[in-house]
């Protein structure tokens, strides 16, 4: 070669990792404030698949003043104001939650003096038609989740110790308790909202104290039991909890976690074909464990030397006819289609209680205040009351294919960086690359946006960020400071919409202090 400097660039991108060339930092076209203080409102944050929009609920509580202002505001896929809608709700609700079906958005309110009252703003996001109805229930007091289904709210609620659901029917008012979900505590429970199927679908644990098992029912969108079945293991293995497939397949994939003896830790994972039928015994015939020694990056979160001690003793132990056991707690996210099977993401945590015992905070998070899709603030009450002396810390996410008879393709992790939440919900999100074969996993935390390429099982770096953007202009000199209540969705395409509240500094100006949205796209 007769450019000896053009061929040792050559030798040095060669040398690079793929993922290094294929993959440019995420930009973010567009940012929207609101001039909001974080010691004066709420904001709930609500993304719509339907037309790639986003609903805000705010509550203004004019800083000042003993009046307060909730409004709906839209804005599209460019974060452009589509309108703003006024909210009159009476002085005595306070925002539970927001959910959404389709175009429609529902916000649920509970009575602040009078818990068994609740209130529901439906809201059609196409054409900005409001609707509202109330529901004086009586015996419920405890709201934990709500989604919707064929017009209808599933609200799950805690009724005489016992998890149970509630249907709000909003097109006649009325509201029943579903005697077919009706669970002593502590349970782990787990719900979808089948869209495509138009079914409820819960999975729940049982146990006999010595052994723990899974029961699926699925639910008509009026209610109706259709079908409810039992999962469990003839060895000496407990399944703890399961995400249910979505959409209507021959194959109903179920997959989760298991324990050996001990319902508080994890030992690995595990998957079963729903359609494959039992044995005699009642287990199921497709069922697979897949230790976490098994895997291939889920030590990836220790040092190298310390991981290759943990596989040498496992291995060791396996010589001799035993296992070693492991003690990790799982956030399971729910089942992602992807090509011709599924990803699942469950975010390996720690938790740390300064009250009671460590066992009744595990089982707690199975029925705490855990919204997939919305934003919560931290301070929420119900999120307040059980969580005051609890902290979670989230050492890694890991994500994993696997086809639709439950078989294990591949493995990754994406390790977090001193991720720590006083409340157990989703800190991790994941969207499709283009061309599908690729995702990106990313959180928000503090000013940063940290984020990871996954190609199935191929090693890439864990420590990629960009600085969330307060301007459009590139030489800025803006400064994001004290950013709180920040969080990450999931979006449309390859794009996830940063909010929360940041205090800005400006040279040779004014500071201001607002709710933002960034989107963040990999596109």
């Amino acid at each position: 070669m007769k450019h000896p400097l053009l061929r040792v660039l050559m030798l040095l991108l060669a040398g690079l990792p793929a993922w290094s060339l294929a993959q440019a930092p995420p930009t973010q076209p567009n940012r929207v404030e609101l001039p909001l203080p974080a010691y004066a409102s709420d904001v709930y944050v609500q993304t719509l698949a339907e037309d790639s929009s986003v609903v805000l609920l705010v509550n203004d509580e004019k800083s000042g003043t003993m009046r307060r202002q909730i409004s709906f505001q839209k804005f599209d896929s460019k974060l452009r104001t589509v309108w703003s809608l006024p909210l009159e709700v009476a002085p005595e609700y306070e925002v539970v939650q927001l959910c959404t079906e389709g175009s429609m958005v529902y916000a649920l309110f509970q009575s602040e003096y009078t818990p068994d009252h609740l209130w529901v703003a439906s809201l059609d996001a196409h054409d900005g038609l409001l609707h509202s109805g109330a529901f004086e229930t009586k015996i419920s007091r405890t709201i934990y989740e709500a989604k919707a289904l064929g017009g209808n709210l599933f609200v799950t609620t805690m009724v005489e110790n016992h998890l149970t659901v509630m249907l709000l029917n909003l097109r006649v008012g009325t509201h029943q308790f579903l005697p077919a979900v009706y669970e002593t505590l502590p349970t782990q429970f787990t719900f979808l909202a089948d869209s495509v199927t138009k079914r409820a679908k819960f999975v729940m644990s049982q146990s006999n104290g010595q052994k723990t098992r899974l029961q699926v029912k699925q639910l008509a969108a009026d209610g109706t039991l259709l079908k409810s079945e039992f999962v469990q293991a003839e060895s000496e293995r407990g399944l703890i909890t399961a995400q249910i497939s979505p959409g209507d397949s021959a194959a109903n994939l179920l997959t989760g976690t298991y324990t050996l003896r001990d319902p508080r830790y994890s030992q690995g994972l595990f998957a079963a074909d729903l359609s494959a039928g039992t044995t005699p015994t009642g287990s199921r015939k497709s069922l697979r464990f897949y230790d976490f020694m098994n895997l291939k990056h889920f030590f990836d979160f220790m040092q190298p030397a310390r991981a290759a001690r943990m596989r040498e003793r496992g291995q060791r132990m396996k010589e001799s006819d035993r296992q070693l056991r492991h003690h990790y707690h799982l956030l399971m996210h729910d089942l992602e289609p992807y090509q011709d099977g599924y990803v699942l993401v469950g975010e390996v945590y720690f938790p740390n209680s300064q009250s009671n015992s460590a066992f009744n905070n595990y089982y707690a998070r199975s029925f705490s205040p855990y919204y997939a899709n919305g934003y919560v603030p931290s301070y929420y009450p119900l999120n307040a009351a059980n969580n005051t002396a609890n902290s979670y810390l989230a050492s890694q996410a890991i994500v994993c294919g696997f086809d639709r008879n439950g078989m294990l393709l591949w493995d990754n992790a994406f390790v977090l960086k001193d991720v720590r939440q006083s409340n157990l919900v989703e800190t991790v999100r994941i969207r499709p690359l283009a061309g599908g074969e690729k995702f990106v996993m990313a959180y928000l935390k503090d000013e940063e946006v940290y984020y990871k390429i996954i190609d199935h099982a191929v090693a890439s770096p864990n420590d990629l960020k960009v600085t969330l953007a307060t301007s459009p202009q590139p030489d800025s000199k803006e400064k994001p400071l004290d950013t709180n209540q920040e969080g990450l969705l999931p979006w449309y395409g390859s794009r996830f919409l940063a909010y929360g509240y940041q205090h800005v500094r400006v040279p040779h100006g004014s500071d201001r202090d607002v709710f933002f949205l960034n989107t963040i796209s990999f596109e």
